[in-house]
């Protein structure tokens, strides 16, 4: 089956108002960067964006914030975006702020099927408001409930037609549990190949996961701070 889109603008074209949406990425290392400019110029409001950073001002999610278009973010870093401290602090943008670890254990949950699970993270901490708590072996544990999506948004570095991904170094990272977690997969990548070009043992996310894949194109790979030494 080839899932190739021809376009980003064609690949998010159904994600509409009110939609739920995991973006990969942390920080804007491994953002889908055409994905999340096409739904910016789609203009989709409305939208609860589970992503593990808010991207920055003019980066990444960031663009979607600028734009109104988040109604919701369930995140776990925020600090590089002064549009998301604004929105929130006004009440303009609600928040749900957890543990990094926490994030990726509800979103690996949703991906599992397993609806709730127990964490010693965040208890004695406003993170515990409101949840179940239980005391295993003498330790008090929260319960937290998985994590899904309608839509996913990923980047990986190469895939075939079938959806089958790999991916580099760390732009890895929650790209692979986000693919598994959403209704609806889609995957950019900036190598596309045919089936069977794939190593088998190095593909992380099997095509069965993704439903949709876009070949991206004009990288920027921005990085939030870049530090230098003074030339000496």
């Amino acid at each position: 089956m080839n899932k190739v889109l021809a376009s980003a603008d064609a690949a998010v074209a159904d994600i509409g108002d009110g939609a739920t949406v995991m973006i990969g990425g942390f920080g804007l290392c491994g953002n889908p960067e055409n994905l999340i400019a096409a739904l910016h110029r789609k203009g989709s409001r409305g939208l609860t964006v589970i992503s593990n950073n808010a991207g920055t001002d003019h980066e990444g999610i960031g663009n979607l914030l600028a734009a109104g278009q988040i109604q919701k973010m369930i995140a776990s870093y925020v600090g590089e975006n002064s549009i998301f401290e604004a929105q929130a602090q006004s009440g303009q943008l609600a928040t749900e702020l957890l543990p990094q670890g926490t994030l990726a254990e509800r979103i690996r949950a949703g991906g599992a099927g397993i609806p709730a699970f127990f964490t010693p993270s965040g208890v004695g901490t406003l993170v515990a408001e409101g949840k179940e708590q239980r005391a295993f072996d003498g330790r008090t544990y929260l319960m937290e409930r998985w994590l899904r999506a309608d839509f996913a948004l990923i980047k990986a570095h190469r895939g075939d037609r079938w959806g089958n991904l790999t991916y580099r170094k760390t732009a890895r990272n929650f790209n692979p549990v986000m693919a598994t977690a959403a209704q609806v997969t889609i995957a950019e990548v900036e190598e596309l190949v045919e089936p069977g070009k794939l190593d088998p043992e190095a593909v992380i996310t099997p095509g069965i996961y993704v439903q949709r894949l876009l070949l991206g194109s004009g990288y920027r790979k921005p990085i939030e701070r870049r530090t230098l030494r003074e030339a000496q």
